[in-house]
């Protein structure tokens, strides 16, 4: 069983609004991080995405590095890192950095995807289907490149040897559940859009967790799509920018983040989608006492140990206002299990 308490925490993508410049969507991920620290929240993730023009978070360890240094307290990580994508070598290296740089507060998240589309993960890394198939063992390498044992290698991550940098394993099907397990590391489980596979991965990572010198019984955080308003309508209306990104998604047809609208019988049409549907199944929108309601449920069916929060809206002010409310709305549903 799970503890009474359920942490609360942040993925940020650095989504790109239509009208804002890149230096106004970092600009506005800073201050967002900052507002989170203020709120209570544990960690600020960011995501490793390529070759979109809606989204920003590509250079993904500069942009922790940034965040960090405009913070203090809130740790600070990769939700995730796309391990085939890089030389493990240098992302021991960078995360080692990171973690000198900012004691205790740096998180790696690691990932087998590629964060982006097949021609610009070959134009990345030539084998990236080799180091998909191997991410197992990348993720050794990581381990050992971060251990003090590794001092008396050829090849050492000096910067790295000896620090405090925790890996998180992430998945978005039942693959990475086995060996986050197996590993004895913590899960992290994309249901922000990959929501077929939540409870099986689950379920394998906790039959199947071996305890280890990280984790002594299962740590589970899952994503969830958070839109909160004053009221269901707006909320609603706010969500429609949303819709059209899914929808941009499966069309090909990615553009920055619209502008909310009315919900259009169109869009509406749209949005039943069985594909959009199943994307958008943990998606909680409405007041702030509607998302309450469905918040709780969801703890109370995956007994996780930490949400994170995924909040693509328009306007920068509308999302620190939203997940001002869901930092709340956490803070009340851990005192209500007390």
């Amino acid at each position: 069983m799970k503890t009474s308490h359920t942490d609360y925490s942040i993925l940020e993508l650095a989504i790109v609004s239509q009208g804002d410049s890149l230096k106004d969507t970092f600009d506005n991920t800073l201050h967002l991080a900052q507002q989170a620290e203020a709120f209570g929240y544990k960690r600020f993730w960011l995501a490793e995405h390529h070759n979109a023009k809606n989204i920003g978070s590509s250079a993904t360890s500069v942009l922790i590095g940034n965040v960090a240094q405009g913070t203090n307290t809130i740790r600070v990580g990769s939700g995730g890192i796309m391990l085939p994508n890089h030389s493990p070598l240098v992302i021991a290296e960078q995360f080692g950095t990171l973690g000198i740089l900012y004691p205790n507060r740096i998180d790696l998240g690691l990932g087998r995807a590629p964060g982006t589309d097949r021609e610009t993960a070959q134009a990345i890394r030539s084998d990236f289907m080799m180091a998909a198939q191997s991410f197992p063992a990348e993720v050794e390498k990581i381990e050992q490149y971060f251990s003090l044992e590794n001092r008396d290698s050829k090849v050492r991550a000096t910067v790295a040897e000896g620090v405090e940098v925790p890996l998180y394993i992430l998945g978005s099907s039942t693959d990475s559940a086995h060996l986050a397990a197996q590993k004895g590391l913590p899960y992290a489980f994309a249901s922000h859009f990959a929501t077929a596979q939540l409870f099986e991965a689950l379920k394998i990572y906790r039959e199947e967790f071996q305890p280890s010198e990280t984790l002594s019984k299962p740590y589970v955080m899952a994503g969830v799509n958070i839109i909160i308003a004053e009221t269901d309508e707006e909320a609603e209306r706010m969500s429609t920018s949303l819709l059209r990104m899914i929808i941009g998604i499966f069309t090909g047809n990615r553009q920055p983040l619209q502008k909310p609208t009315d919900m259009t019988p169109e869009l509406e049409e749209l949005s039943k989608h069985p594909s959009v549907q199943q994307m958008i199944k943990y998606s909680f929108i409405g007041s702030k006492e509607t998302v309450k309601a469905k918040v709780r449920e969801f703890i109370k069916q995956t007994q996780v140990e930490e949400l994170i929060a995924v909040s693509h809206m328009y306007d920068a002010t509308d999302r620190i206002q939203s997940y001002k409310w869901f930092a709340e709305i956490m803070k009340e549903l851990n005192a209500d299990m007390v």
